[in-house]
């Protein structure tokens, strides 16, 4: 390469090049154009800005804390436990007022267990036996109450039998309840206490209505006209999650209750509420299903004066209560919104692209579009770099101008 080539490129750093724009007569591509750039205009303006609210800069990590607190009583009167008072020290487990907390409607007693030897249950298929030799001693009996002792119990005129086993005699009773005992924890009430804070722009706020009247609480009720009151029925929750309370009630369930904060902060404060839902968790179309409903055992265990350990066994049926709380806040930033812009005049671009391909190889006359958009240069031997040659009705000037 020669000094001239050299001292060309060196030159050509300085050259500024702009395009060469084409002006088509042709309205059926216009209309094209104009409807391509007000779509992607409407699309920038209406869902990215409006709806989206593109000119924001969002959190989601919402830091939150939930309380809940039950009130209520309930009196009953059964064989196996005979008039009792239940009050939320008995029906709320765990009793600390988490997130997640279980309400006991229904229950099967058995009282006065202590350790000793008993037939285990005839429901259970692995305690059935003929013979001695179908209980192995010191063997678990699958799914059942205790260990086998090696003895097969049958009643005098019956040929099967149950094993015996070393287990809390008497083991549990397998019935289920015909009717909810705590049939009227529908009326009892639950205090959702709801504390959140969006770190990145330090806002804090609570679910609860801000206020010197001590009473509020104690008579107020949520609903739409007081959204800012946190004290819900649990027969309205159960309700508003699409089934019946009393049905429910009888083999227990789940209901989710879920606390949503959307907050824009470029309004007021008080325009950043907290929005409830509330749907059942548990497969309420199962009814026919072995594992429908919800429960689980606990016991509670005391000592005679002779130093025996007794306890009382309660299957718990009862409905569980998950709160979820999810959200996000916005604040205007500059920094998304020219990102966001930015991205709309890329569309723009793309749609003239488009147009372009329909202009040049979509329409009839796209051969002739095509040769007004585009020129053809040829290559010239190096001779005729001196001395170049005109094509057509090409000046020199338009071809100094390429």
């Amino acid at each position: 390469m020669g000094q001239v080539a050299w001292k060309g490129l060196f030159l050509s750093l300085f050259d500024y090049k702009t395009e060469k724009y084409v002006i088509a007569k042709n309205k059926k591509v216009g209309i094209l154009y104009r409807v391509v750039q007000l779509s992607i205009l409407a699309y920038l303006v209406g869902w990215v800005f409006v709806v989206k609210k593109g000119y924001q800069d969002t959190d989601t990590s919402l830091q939150s804390s939930v309380i809940t607190k039950l009130k209520g009583v309930a009196f009953t009167n059964t064989s196996e436990l005979g008039e009792r008072l239940w009050d939320v020290a008995d029906y709320v487990i765990p009793p600390q007022g988490e997130s997640v907390f279980f309400v006991m409607t229904n229950l099967i007693v058995t009282p006065n267990q202590r350790q000793a030897t008993c037939p285990e249950s005839d429901s259970i298929p692995d305690a059935l036996c003929y013979e001695d030799a179908d209980c192995p001693a010191r063997e678990a009996v699958v799914a059942g109450n205790g260990v086998k002792t090696g003895r097969c119990l049958r009643d005098r005129d019956s040929l099967r039998g149950t094993c015996e086993i070393l287990a809390w005699c008497p083991v549990e009773k397998r019935s289920k309840p015909k009717k909810p005992l705590l049939a009227s924890a529908e009326n009892f009430t639950v205090y959702i206490k709801n504390s959140i804070r969006f770190p990145k722009f330090k806002f804090s706020k609570m679910n609860v209505l801000a206020t010197d009247n001590e009473s509020y609480l104690k008579s107020c009720r949520y609903s739409a006209e007081h959204p800012y009151c946190p004290i819900f029925l649990l027969g309205n929750i159960v309700q508003w999650a699409g089934s019946d309370f009393q049905e429910m009630a009888l083999e227990g369930g789940v209901i989710g209750i879920q606390i949503e904060w959307n907050c824009d902060l470029d309004k007021a404060p008080s325009e950043c509420n907290p929005h409830y839902s509330f749907s059942r968790l548990d497969n309420k179309f199962a009814e026919k299903s072995v594992s429908s409903g919800y429960n689980f055992r606990f016991a509670k265990y005391y000592r005679d004066a002779e130093g025996v350990d007794y306890r009382t066994l309660i299957k718990a049926y009862g409905i569980r209560f998950d709160v979820m709380v999810n959200g996000k806040a916005g604040k205007f930033n500059i920094i998304p919104t020219i990102i966001n812009i930015g991205s709309g005049l890329a569309l723009m671009g793309a749609g003239a692209f488009f147009c372009d391909l329909v202009l040049l190889y979509l329409i009839k006359k796209s051969n002739f579009y095509r040769g007004k958009k585009y020129e053809e240069v040829k290559s010239s031997s190096r001779k005729s770099l001196s001395s170049p040659t005109l094509n057509g009705n090409q000046s020199p000037d338009q071809l100094g101008g390429l």
